[in-house]
């Protein structure tokens, strides 16, 4: 006798727009863009920012549609962290989609960096990067599982966990357990309709980095890509506002490289 044919299991809908959204690191650069795209598709964006109040009230000011707002966090903090997400859901009536990009990435290469600082640096960029984004994403999973109606976590991580970083070894070990963390949730989480997902960008043209982007060092990065430049954050948010679509779900577990093949896997 054959097998008899498997049905999927059934999930929770999911909508396409109108959905509540968590934006971790949204005050500028990737954060805003990703803010932007989802405000855009018609959805209501929680605009998170560490200490960059200012430049988060102009993210705010700049999303098309109504009902978004803005929330400050130190993700390094566990309480705050949970409390970010529960003060998203309070004032959006809920949690669809949590985009996990605040991070830190600060020089800190070994042969130079004496150890008091190398401490320090790693401290950091353990609590935000990786700490940060997985307290952000168990609270927002657990809103998500209660509310019954699935949802989308999207990780931004880099490209930089699989080439190494040289000069900020703890972004790229971070980096690489946010990849890491995103499959074993998408594993965990898929029975509830929750699809984790991640991201693997190269270098993007944003404020924070414009400095490098110029002389020799910009012809260097430049020259990575086959393309001959490097992403705009706009490129990188329209793959997240994808990977946050109901028709993404199959995507559970993935890592996307978004590098213009500057780097490439086998």
């Amino acid at each position: 006798m054959p097998p008899e044919p498997r049905t999927a299991a059934p999930v929770p809908d999911f909508p396409g727009s109108g959905r509540r959204v968590l934006v971790s690191g949204a005050s500028r650069g990737l954060g805003r863009a990703v803010a932007e795209a989802f405000a855009a598709n018609g959805d209501r964006v929680a605009v998170h920012y560490g200490g960059g109040r200012r430049d988060a009230e102009t993210t705010l000011a700049r999303l098309p549609g109504d009902g978004h707002v803005l929330l400050g966090a130190d993700l390094a903090d566990a309480r705050q962290t949970a409390e970010l997400v529960d003060a998203a859901a309070g004032a959006l009536g809920g949690v669809d989609v949590l985009v996990n990009n605040a991070a830190v990435n600060t020089a800190h290469p070994p042969a130079t960096t004496d150890y008091d600082d190398w401490c320090a640096a790693w401290q950091r960029h353990v609590a935000v990067n990786l700490l940060g984004t997985a307290h952000l994403s168990h609270a927002a999973a657990r809103r998500m599982i209660a509310q019954g109606t699935g949802g989308r976590i999207v990780n931004i991580g880099s490209r930089g966990a699989f080439r190494g970083e040289p000069d900020h070894p703890a972004y790229g070990a971070t980096k690489a357990g946010v990849h890491a963390l995103g499959q074993s949730l998408a594993v965990a989480l898929a029975p509830h309709g929750i699809a984790v997902t991640s991201v693997a960008p190269g270098f993007i043209d944003t404020e924070r980095v414009a400095h490098r982007l110029t002389g020799p060092e910009g012809d260097a990065l430049r020259k990575q890509s086959p393309y001959g430049r490097v992403a705009a954050p706009e490129e990188v948010a329209a793959a997240v506002l994808w990977l946050a679509s109901p028709q993404a779900q199959w995507s559970a577990g993935a890592v996307l490289d978004l590098n213009g093949a500057s780097y490439l896997r086998t």
